[in-house]
């Protein structure tokens, strides 16, 4: 399952002499998702400036990777939209956050995209009148109906799942409360019977699993790392806290216990000190610091220039989302939308993952692609583009029909797609048993 890819050098003026590149494939085919990859960082800040030293000998070199995409919906700039879309996921904690805490609670799920100018919630019966005025107190709000509540969709999820197996990729609430969303490779006859409430059916729908290059310690999120066990590689995700320590969160697929982690230089990362198959992650023992590997790219997706990023928190994402991936070799991927989330998916040659979300670029090019796995998935942040939040971590790709073109460091000789999933960050950690992720 998990494929090394050639090794590639380049040199370096920042922290390293040679950089060497491999992969781990992100794939979903068939009727299973697979993990994902990261890529390299740069000599120098855009415009060819040098970088700043920060704790540990790193350069601190920042960009913004958002910059040079598109803007969708008519906005300004990515600043303007992010701006809006922040104050959605605040609005969205709050009521999610308040509806986890009732059992009886009608709440069914929230569209967050920034696009439509206006945060949807929906309701089955009537929402608490000072949970939508405190909504509305942030941003426009509309309330809308819904047919189930997320816990009676949450529980269908589990009917199906125990009576479809195999024969779903992925399953789990429509953020509209109007039934399932079931991924399929062939279509399941009889899905609304086996659920006991509608059911959206995707068809040709598969997951598989999908690696940056020479870091050191404190480990970044978006470096290649390399199970020197097995000689499969990944990408490292976000730095988390686990008992106080500083660790580093990857994908599980990626390599069993106590397995040795290097980066492909051979230099010794630590082993994988614990890991959850339930949720696709787990955990290096080597030290992890609080930034991200990102680099702007052309209209081409070509590497322009490479940097790192703060991480300033950890923010769920929500259904109409922008996010950005990074990986090793594919790089980092923005017009990226979130389509789904709360969903199981079974996973190539690895099994049943929960907590997944599901993302599509929205340009149609590659989001993310073998060698990817265990990447970051990050939200910009709005008052300033060069600093993140950690959303998630990649697990799979679907490349039965979504497959494209590959773009970043490796272009050749790697399936890429432009619909993956990936595992959400507070689902994640609470996997790994991890507290909160390291801030930069």
């Amino acid at each position: 399952m998990i494929r090394p890819h050639p090794t590639v050098r380049r040199t370096t003026m920042l922290r390293r002499i040679a950089v060497t590149a491999f992969g781990l494939t992100l794939l979903v085919a068939g009727v299973t998702p697979a993990p994902a990859t990261a890529a390299p960082d740069s000599n120098a800040a855009p415009g060819g400036k040098a970088g700043i030293a920060a704790p540990g000998g790193k350069a601190a070199t920042a960009g913004s990777f958002v910059d040079s995409t598109p803007v969708p919906g008519g906005f300004a700039s990515w600043s303007e939209l992010l701006r809006l879309q922040q104050r959605m996921n605040n609005a969205a904690a709050q009521i999610t956050n308040a509806a986890q805490r009732s059992a009886d609670s009608g709440f069914a799920g929230i569209v967050a995209d920034p696009t439509n100018r206006h945060l949807k919630v929906y309701w089955k019966g009537e929402p608490p009148a000072n949970l939508v005025a405190n909504a509305r107190a942030t941003v426009a709000t509309q309330v809308l109906p819904a047919a189930y509540s997320q816990r009676e969709l949450l529980a269908a999820t589990d009917r199906l799942r125990a009576k479809a197996g195999d024969e779903i990729t992925t399953v789990g609430p429509r953020a509209d409360g109007a039934g399932l969303l079931v991924g399929t490779q062939d279509g399941l006859l009889g899905a609304t019977a086996l659920a006991g409430v509608p059911v959206t059916v995707q068809t040709k729908v598969a997951a598989a699993p999908a690696t940056r290059w020479d870091d050191t310690a404190p480990w970044w999120g978006g470096a290649a790392w390399r199970n020197a066990t097995t000689g499969g590689g990944c990408s490292t995700g976000f730095g988390v806290f686990k008992n106080g320590n500083a660790r580093i969160l990857s994908a599980a697929h990626c390599g069993n216990l106590n397995n040795v982690a290097t980066d492909p230089t051979g230099q010794a990362m630590g082993t994988v000190s614990f890991r959850n198959a339930g949720t696709d992650t787990l955990l290096l023992s080597g030290g992890s610091g609080g930034r991200v590997f990102n680099n702007s790219t052309n209209a081409n997706g070509d590497v322009v220039s490479e940097f790192s990023n703060q991480v300033i928190g950890a923010s769920a994402s929500q259904v109409g989302n922008w996010v950005c991936t990074s990986g090793a070799y594919s790089g980092t991927r923005c017009s990226i939308q979130v389509k789904a989330r709360n969903l199981c998916i079974n996973v190539r040659d690895f099994g049943q993952v929960c907590g997944q979300v599901q993302a599509e670029n929205t340009t149609r090019a590659n989001a993310v692609g073998q060698g990817d796995s265990g990447g970051p998935v990050e939200i910009v942040n709005a008052a300033n583009t060069l600093q993140v939040w950690a959303t998630g971590t990649n697990t799979a790709i679907d490349d039965t029909n979504t497959s494209t073109t590959c773009t970043g460091y490796v272009t050749s000789g790697r399936v890429c797609a432009w619909r993956f999933y990936y595992e959400d960050i507070f689902s994640g950690m609470a996997g790994v048993g991890a507290t909160g992720v390291v801030l930069g």
